[in-house]
């Protein structure tokens, strides 16, 4: 079992899918839109829904995240999206090079927050917001961080 990151987008995951997978070299795509599953002859989706995504992952070195769209039709049951800082995605990557690189390419049309340095908790680390506005956190040896912690308190 594994606990994997999951974003919902308005309208836009295709795009967020783009991004993410040329940024993170996916080494593999899996998308489902909602026109791609029968749908209720008595509850029809409007025609610019049926292009959204409805579960989509990307799978790439060191993990795996998956996205979808929140439908128009549906905001009155699942709320609007509501971006903000209340999750993050965090890359823990014993591969510094591997960690820059994706580092660099999702702080494209993005804010970066803190640059990849060394910190008293980590030799590499980093924040970022990306364009869509998903919280990104860098760390190369968290771990090794918390088991130090951990280890000096026994």
């Amino acid at each position: 079992m594994s606990a994997i990151a999951y974003l919902n987008f308005d309208g836009i995951t295709e795009q967020v899918i783009d991004f993410y997978s040329e940024a993170l070299n996916a080494i593999e795509v899996k998308k489902a839109k909602f026109g791609d599953i029968p749908q209720d002859p008595n509850y029809p989706l409007p025609e610019n829904e049926l292009n959204m995504i409805m579960e989509s992952s990307i799978a790439f070195t060191g993990g795996k995240i998956m996205l979808s769209d929140i439908l128009p039709s549906m905001k009155a049951v699942t709320g609007e999206l509501v971006t903000g800082n209340n999750m993050l995605i965090s890359l823990v990557i014993d591969d510094k090079q591997k960690l820059e690189e994706y580092f660099n390419r999702l702080s494209l049309g993005g804010n970066v927050i803190m640059p990849l340095s060394q910190t008293p908790w980590s030799s590499c680390f980093g924040m970022l917001v990306d364009q869509f506005g998903v919280n990104w956190k860098f760390n190369s040896d968290a771990d090794l961080f918390l088991d130090n912690i951990i280890s000096s308190k026994q």
